[in-house]
Formats: C-alpha cells, structure tokens, sequence
C-alpha cells in the first residue's frame, strides 16, 4: 500500500495568516498611536482580505497552506505524470473513462463526490479493482464551499470521510476541493483529518469546452514530467455530436503521453518514493 508524507502534529501556519494576524494587530493599535490611525488601520485591513481572497481564487496557490501542484521530483525523474479525473462517479461516463486507461495501461487517480459514490458503490469498487485511486471531492461539490468557515468545512469533510471509508474500507489521504477555491479555514480542518490539498500543472476546462482539440492542447502543450492533469468524468462537456468530451480528448492525450515516454500514476504512487516521505509543509517544494 502506498503512503503520503507525514503530517506534524500540529497545522504550520503560513507566512501570509502570521503576517495577517500582525496586520490585524496593527490596524487595532494605529487609532491608539495617531491621529486618524482608524483610517489607515482601515486600509491595511481592507488589503489583507484581498490578498487572502485572491489568494482562496487562485486554486494553484500555497499561500493558504499546503498544495499539490506538481509530482516530486523523484516522480518526474522517473518521467510520470498523474491524470487526475474529477466530479463522478457517473455511471454513463466513468466506465468508458476506465475502458480507455485500460487499453493504455495508465493509471489515474479519481476525486470523486461522496454522495455520488454511494449512489453507485459498486461503480467506485470498479474504479479501485482496476488499479486506480479514489480521493475525496467533498461529500456535496457545493458552489458555496470555499464561502464555508470552520465547522462548515468540519462537517463537509469530516462526512465524505466517513462515507469514502464505509465504501472503500480505507479513508482518501487527499483533498481536491471544488473548482480549486478556498478560504484560510479549510486547511486546519484538512491537516486534522490527515488530508493533502492537491490541485493541478494544467487543466484542459473540459466541464465548459466542447472543443475536444482546444481541450487536448491545453492539456499537452508543453507537457512534462511531474505535471498533474485535470480531467473530469462528472459534469463533462459534451461535444457537437453529444459525446463527452474526455471520451474525446484521453486517446490522443495518452498516445502524446506515451510518445513523449510519459508514464501516468496515480497521485498515491508518485507520493510513495523515499524522497516524498517528508514532513510537511514541505510539500511546498513539490509545488513549486
């Protein structure tokens, strides 16, 4: 069985909330220091939050905590991407989906939605059968997740947890939260539940393009080792011609994969080297 690094007992802060705590700090003290202090006590808080709000849009971003953007470098080393496949399992498109990673001999890692899962249990037992991984997508993939605060994010987490765990006998040690977004509150809760925040290198937009050949190029232009790829099985696009459009794009995607002698694994496998097994935060450096 594969493993993922270590957690420190307890959540490291990052640099941006300890800085945002002495902004906090000194916008209260300004109004006792000077004349008109509220007023720049005012400006300093207002920068603050958007940094930390531009910083919960960027889905890319470690300034939060934690985030998976890329492989280790052992993983790219050994030339492996990961295909990560979202918002399923839906019982027209996933089996198609593992069809075609069959017929390539790639693995992927699935996040799927909790609730979904457990209305096609035996779907998600077929995803896991065939070698890939299955990690946690929140229980309800809610637009309104990254609004939540602490005991929202407790009970969406904590509830996909339990429901991954009933059905797959063991709990996901990842975390792909909807579209990416986020607020400082999600990764105390993630840290507690052992959880890894893992985002993307590239993402092909194939829940809104229907143009499997734009989705394909954003996938592989430029594609290298170490890149994590977004796909999704769930609220996929569909073509013209009604076809889903990563039905479309994965052939080609894993011909170019196999051609530039790219090997696709899931998360959990690349994660598994020595080098990877390391404390965090230091999974920044994998991030970078």
């Amino acid at each position: 069985m594969t493993s993922l690094p270590t957690f420190p007992p307890a959540w490291p802060v990052p640099p941006l909330l300890k800085l945002s705590a002495a902004c906090h700090l000194a916008a209260a003290l300004l109004p006792l220091a000077v004349p008109e202090g509220w007023r720049w006590g005012l400006a300093l808080l207002l920068a603050n939050h958007a940094i930390i709000t531009a910083a919960g849009l960027w889905p890319r971003s470690s300034w939060l905590g934690a985030n998976l953007t890329r492989l280790p470098a052992d993983a790219a080393a050994r030339c492996e991407i990961a295909l990560t496949i979202d918002d399923g399992p839906d019982p027209e498109v996933t089996p198609a989906v593992l069809d075609l990673l069959d017929a390539h001999a790639a693995r992927a890692t699935f996040f799927c939605i909790a609730e979904r899962a457990a209305r096609h249990p035996a779907l998600l037992q077929d995803i896991l059968r065939r070698g890939h991984s299955v990690q946690n997508h929140t229980q309800h993939h809610s637009h309104r997740f990254s609004l939540l605060g602490p005991g929202g994010f407790e009970r969406e987490i904590a509830t996909s947890q339990a429901t991954f765990t009933r059905l797959t006998g063991q709990a996901p040690t990842l975390f792909r939260a909807p579209a990416g977004l986020r607020n400082p509150f999600l990764a105390p809760v993630l840290h507690r539940h052992g959880l890894l925040l893992a985002s993307w290198t590239r993402r092909g937009y194939d829940t809104r393009e229907r143009d499997p050949a734009r989705v394909l190029a954003r996938l592989s232009d430029g594609l290298g080792a170490g890149d994590i790829l977004l796909l999704h099985d769930g609220h996929a696009a569909r073509t013209a011609a009604g076809r889903p459009v990563v039905l479309e794009v994965l052939p080609a995607l894993l011909q170019r994969c196999a051609a530039a002698g790219l090997r696709p694994v899931t998360l959990p496998e690349a994660l598994a080297a020595p080098a990877a097994r390391r404390p965090l935060p230091g999974m920044a450096e994998a991030a970078r």
